[in-house]
């Protein structure tokens, strides 16, 4: 393929990343993106994160004024956690360390929430 660099000079461009097969199937698709590129999972599972934090966040101050951010950061990470654990049932999709992080991330909103709440509020 030949790319344009300025001035009319053309130049010769080499692809660094081989577009996936499409024909094997969506999971077949998504586990050869992320061995090719390790981070593709990482920013699905941040994606999802921000998505449910924000939403609930700015919903939440819009109807009542103040935001809850222990309980949203919760319910982000809870979120977050079922679809790691979707994505573990197909090998190669997320790895261990991935899993433990956000598990540890889960248990310590859960706290954070639990320990932010008067005796009888939760």
């Amino acid at each position: 393929m030949l790319g344009n660099l300025g001035g009319g000079t053309l130049i010769k461009m080499t692809y660094t990343f081989t577009p996936p097969n499409l024909t094997g199937g969506i999971d077949k698709t998504i586990v050869e993106v992320a061995t090719t590129v390790p981070s593709f999972i990482i920013g699905i599972l941040l994606f999802v994160f921000g998505f449910v934090f924000f939403t609930g966040v700015t919903s939440q101050k819009m109807k009542t004024g103040y935001a809850d951010i222990p309980m949203w950061v919760t319910m982000a990470s809870i979120s977050t956690l079922l679809i790691t654990l979707l994505l573990t049932i197909k090998g190669g999709m997320v790895n261990i360390e991935t899993l433990s992080v956000v598990v540890a991330i889960t248990i310590f909103s859960a706290l954070w929430l639990f320990l932010s709440r008067g005796r009888g509020e939760i």
